[in-house]
């Protein structure tokens, strides 16, 4: 009898966990395909493993802690004024063919909640050659405060640099405050963090994880790169901290990247993005005329930072890239270092290729993750069978991202083409207005582009059968790459 009641209770446990966790599934998963292989999961595994299985990985607790924190901190992070979403009707950066701009504008303005402001300079910094010096020269200069968040952060000759410049700046009362993702902060051993609380400069780790050294394709990531001076001078872009991405000397594992230099109004953008991290990782506010001073510029680009992540910024950028490639008329440019787009951006940038837009995407030709490369080629033919052109570039591997649209429109930041960097990591762009800064970055494109070899439908399909299959099932994981 004994052995009838417990049989009895474990079937009752079995089924009022799964039916409770199914629920769970079916309320909050928005994708249909993975609400159905969690459903799957949860019922096709022994006893209570697959419920156990969502409940640690399917659940999105950042979301959850980050509507927590904003509950109880309402208004601690200021804000921009978001009532003017659209291109200013004084901006004199638009011809009349160019009005189409409006309509990004507008979806960008509405998706971002964020103000398009005129009066910035954005200044293109390539490799760690140029942005290094530029960084570390605005740290040497700040008087009043610096903020800093970046995804890796390694124990080298690079870190070095700039735990040095942190500290003297620390040391002259500047106000500093360093964020580092916790995957990030052991890409190196030692880590970097320990050195600089040994410096005293205020530093704390983004969602900390038990064993982050296996843990390389992990997940809410915090993958921005922030660094902003006195509240008035803000760098972003693509370039982490750490001695590979110094290129001048070919080294062999040189990593070229680009980086941007950004003063005027939109740096307090950067600024309330990061004070938003600071004070979920921290719990500490960042409030005042030190960090968001009054900000006006006379610079000639109109620009909106755009955050990106698993919490309410959630599929930000996604729908960014979706009505840029939309809003195209004549040529969509792309320079991502991995290349993962779902159907709908495959589906964007088809029908932009057969409206007659030219669509052109420069990859690298070797990339530093086998398993993302294989499953990039495994999709190639999709875009290319409607007239997409792909372009890979020689080693080194290129690690620069940018979007460039219709020879006006440019968005620059963090953000890969991948499931990553777009459902499940933290990330930075700016979107820019501007002529002159589309035809510099459409010239760097083109100098890759130069040293590229164009990828052939014909080349794909012309792949051997193995290695066809080897692409193809890391195409299945890429959700998770």
């Amino acid at each position: 009898m004994l052995y009838v009641a417990w049989t009895f209770i474990a079937a009752a446990l079995y089924l009022v966990v799964n039916i409770a966790v199914s629920a769970h599934v079916v309320l909050y998963k928005r994708n249909t395909r993975a609400a159905i292989a969690w459903v799957g999961i949860v019922w096709l595994t022994p006893f209570l493993i697959g419920a156990a299985m969502y409940i640690l990985f399917g659940i999105n607790r950042i979301q959850r802690r980050a509507q927590n924190l904003r509950g109880r901190n309402h208004g601690a992070v200021e804000v921009t004024d978001p009532s003017c979403i659209t291109i200013p009707d004084d901006f004199p950066g638009l011809a009349e063919e160019q009005e189409h701009m409006n309509a990004l504008a507008t979806l960008v303005g509405n998706v971002t909640g964020r103000p398009l402001l005129s009066g910035n300079q954005v200044t293109p910094l390539c490799n760690g050659d140029d942005t290094y010096p530029a960084m570390l020269e605005a740290i040497a200069k700040a008087e009043y405060s610096i903020t800093l968040s970046t995804y890796i952060f390694d124990n080298d000759p690079a870190g070095g640099q700039f735990v040095d410049a942190l500290s003297n700046a620390v040391a002259r009362g500047v106000e500093v405050r360093v964020l580092i993702d916790a995957v990030g902060a052991r890409y190196s051993w030692p880590s970097i963090v320990k050195k600089l609380r040994g410096d005293k400069v205020p530093v704390a780790t983004f969602l900390p994880v038990l064993v982050p050294w296996l843990l390389h394709y992990s997940n809410l990531r915090n993958h921005r790169k922030l660094l902003v001076v006195d509240g008035r001078e803000g760098f972003t872009g693509g370039i982490n901290i750490r001695q590979r991405h110094y290129c001048n000397g070919a080294a062999e594992r040189a990593v070229p990247d680009l980086h941007f230099h950004l003063i005027g109004p939109v740096v307090a953008q950067i600024q309330e993005v990061f004070a938003a991290d600071w004070e979920y990782s921290t719990n500490e506010a960042l409030k005042g005329d030190i960090w968001f001073p009054d900000l006006r510029g006379d610079g000639p680009i109109c620009a909106r930072g755009i955050s990106d992540g698993p919490d309410s910024d959630l599929d930000a950028l996604r729908l960014t890239l979706e009505g840029a490639i939309g809003c195209a008329r004549s040529s969509v440019l792309i320079v991502t270092p991995y290349f993962l787009p779902n159907d709908m951006l495959i589906g964007a940038l088809n029908t932009a290729a057969l409206r007659g837009v030219d669509v052109d995407i420069i990859l690298p030709q070797q990339s530093n993750l086998a398993l993302v490369q294989w499953a990039s080629t495994a999709q190639l033919w999709q875009i290319l069978i409607r007239g997409c052109r792909v372009w890979t570039t020689p080693p080194p591997f290129d690690h620069s991202k940018l979007m460039l649209i219709d020879g006006i429109w440019s968005l620059i930041g963090s953000v890969n083409w991948d499931p990553r960097s777009l459902r499940l990591n933290f990330e930075f762009n700016v979107e820019c207005y501007n002529r002159d800064l589309a035809k510099k970055l459409g010239e760097f494109a083109e100098d890759r582009k130069r040293r590229a070899t164009q990828v052939t439908l014909e080349d794909v399909e012309g792949r051997p059968f193995a290695k066809k299959l080897l692409h193809g099932l890391a195409r299945l994981l890429s959700p998770y790459l």
